[in-house]
């Protein structure tokens, strides 16, 4: 049995902060240099202030200082609804919804939680330092359930109401009840934030529930899409079948300007370019992105992959497996700034 259980959200107050639309931000881990230095010059009280610190002692005393002035301000024990509003790959409009709440964080042995991708040491190596000093999560984790939901949508007019990098993000405040589900939780979007968690329990035992986001994967609005790669070079040159177009029905590589199909005998695209040994990876989710960097000449080589299915990824997890990392890519992203989980 898993839940997802109300916990007392820090929320800006925008009497005092400033309006919401310009706190908010993307993850940490999906925003480039550039980025993260525009929103730092932006607004003295945006969330990349804790999110992406200068340093760590930096983002405590900024937390600290936000408490007692009154920029941010701890809410009464809630469970929350979330409704993302957004526009797909497609063009088409979609919406994707969810419950924020607080829930354990468990060893993967205990088979509560659930990984699907690899992560990297490095980075839960600041995360932690960061989780460390500020007490608080930052931001959330998306967790999937293969269950209908187990509440009503709520009606009426949200609690808080931001659009942040084209998504709508709607939040009504739920009774501070906790909701058991009878499946395990499994990780789609916040790998490394889900380690840093647990490993900061093993410190200090109070620190026992993270922040997440609880979405069902019967949700309409969910979709996975592919993280395509590029690189400098590769260690053992792919051998494939030219072809006048990107065939998107296959993994596909794509160099000097042409397109090559690839014969694959894995049904996970990531997993099988890993034989070829890319070096300087990098990833991104616009396949039109890739091709670009490869043609100004930034890269050598584009692998053009697809994206595994909602059910292959919860039946690798089921299964006790983990995908390469960046495999999926879960649209929209989870905002950051619209509520925090103090420990």
């Amino acid at each position: 049995m898993t839940a997802i259980s109300p916990f007392r959200a820090l929320r800006y107050d925008e009497s005092v902060a400033g309006p919401l639309a310009d706190l908010v931000a993307p993850p940490y881990d999906v925003m480039n240099d550039d980025e993260r230095e525009t929103l730092w010059l932006t607004n003295d009280h945006n969330i990349v202030h804790l999110t992406l610190p200068r340093s760590v002692e930096q983002a405590a005393e900024t937390l600290a200082d936000w408490r007692e002035s009154g920029v941010m301000r701890e809410d009464e024990p809630a469970l929350w609804w979330l409704e993302q509003e957004f526009l797909d790959i497609d063009g088409s409009m979609r919406k994707r919804t969810g419950i924020v709440g607080s829930v354990e964080a468990t060893p993967y042995s205990e088979g509560k939680v659930l990984p699907h991708e690899r992560t990297k040491a490095e980075v839960k190596e600041l995360r932690l330092a960061i989780l460390r000093a500020t007490r608080t999560q930052l931001e959330p984790i998306m967790l999937l359930y293969d269950a209908e939901v187990p509440i009503e949508a709520p009606t009426g007019d949200p609690d808080i109401e931001v659009a942040e990098g084209g998504v709508m993000n709607r939040l009504w405040r739920l009774p501070a009840e906790e909701i058991e589900i009878d499946v395990p939780f499994m990780i789609a979007d916040g790998h490394h934030r889900y380690e840093t968690a647990v490993a900061f329990r093993e410190e200090e035992p109070s620190a026992t529930h993270t922040l997440a986001v609880l979405v069902s994967a019967r949700d309409s609005g969910l979709e996975i899409y592919p993280t395509h790669r590029v690189a400098m070079g590769v260690e053992h040159d792919p051998f494939g079948l030219m072809t006048s177009t990107w065939d998107r029905d296959s993994l596909a590589m794509y160099r000097m300007g042409n397109y090559f199909r690839l014969e694959s005998d894995d049904d996970l695209d990531t997993r099988e370019i890993e034989q070829y040994g890319l070096q300087g990876v990098e990833y991104t989710p616009n396949a039109q992105e890739a091709i670009d960097v490869v043609d100004q000449e930034l890269a050598t080589i584009a692998f053009l992959v697809r994206a595994p299915s909602v059910a292959t990824v919860m039946e690798t997890a089921l299964g006790g497996e983990v995908m390469p990392p960046k495999t999926t890519y879960f649209l929209p992203k989870l905002t950051s700034g619209l509520l925090l989980h103090p420990i």
